[in-house]
């Protein structure tokens, strides 16, 4: 059972203590309710992967609860540990410096049990997810068929290195696929989503496809899919939420970071 804490009381009181260190899903948060529903709905395809593992998702802005009231809560409820998997598809300012300030704010706020940050759901040391490709794979086959290139839709940043992350992926998709592939952004860089459909369209392209590289609906992935559409897509993909895909991805850097070192200690 997803599961989050009981705030009507203080921190904790409605969660369990089990034999597996639980995962915290920590996602940006957004106004649109859609974005938690589909949060909530990947932590329940994780605990369909593996119902051995507890997942409680949290949120960085806009939406309760946060990560440091989920881990007082798990520490209030007798687990001994946390893994925390951010929602994250890049490794740029969210990754870098908020999940670790949400950490460390919990330990300053009196958190004593370890708890251990995983890597980012996109590529990590220049290694593109199999996973990661087949979640892609699936939203975008329920798109449509036939199609002769293809955009990956990203949120954009500002971020050169986490740009680079979404243009490794999307070679690795294209080759999967054995089609063109080229990112491209809703948002902060260039080339935005209709320009880069327009391109592949003027260099003879008939049937493009849009990838969606969202995690959960909102503003930006809603401006990316009708920019696609008026530029002349055939097919726009809905974001990855719960894909069994990305399910068992969560659960391949909840096993990694299990390997390494804590990386935040109570002190």
């Amino acid at each position: 059972m997803v599961s989050t804490p009981d705030r009507s009381g203080g921190r904790g009181g409605a969660l369990t203590a089990s034999p597996v260190d639980p995962v915290v899903l920590v996602a940006h948060g957004s106004r649109d309710p859609r974005a938690a529903a589909a949060t909530r709905a990947l932590a329940r395809a994780v605990e369909v992967a593996d119902p051995a593992v507890t997942v409680h998702p949290a949120y960085l802005d806009h939406t309760a609860p946060r990560p440091a009231d989920v881990l007082h809560a798990l520490a209030a409820a007798g687990h001994t540990g946390a893994t925390l998997v951010p929602l994250l598809l890049t490794a740029a300012y969210h990754g870098r410096v908020d999940i670790p300030a949400a950490v460390a704010d919990a330990y300053a706020d009196g958190l004593r049990i370890p708890v251990r940050v995983s890597t980012v759901l996109g590529p990590a040391g220049g290694i593109v997810d199999p996973g990661l490709l087949g979640g892609l794979a699936r939203r975008l086959a329920a798109a449509g068929a036939g199609f002769d290139a293809v955009v990956l839709a990203a949120a954009g940043t500002r971020d050169a290195a986490a740009r680079a992350t979404v243009d490794l992926a999307a070679a690795a998709f294209g080759a999967a696929l054995g089609l063109p592939c080229v990112a491209a952004y809703a948002s902060a860089a260039p080339p935005a989503v209709g320009t880069a459909v327009a391109r592949l369209r003027a260099r003879g392209a008939r049937r493009v496809g849009v990838a969606a590289y969202f995690l959960a609906p909102g503003r930006l992935y809603a401006e990316a899919a009708a920019a696609a559409r008026s530029a002349g897509a055939v097919g726009v993909a809905e974001p990855l939420e719960g894909a069994p895909e990305i399910a068992r991805l969560v659960l391949d850097r909840v096993e990694l970071a299990g390997k390494s070192p804590v990386s935040l200690l109570a002190a």
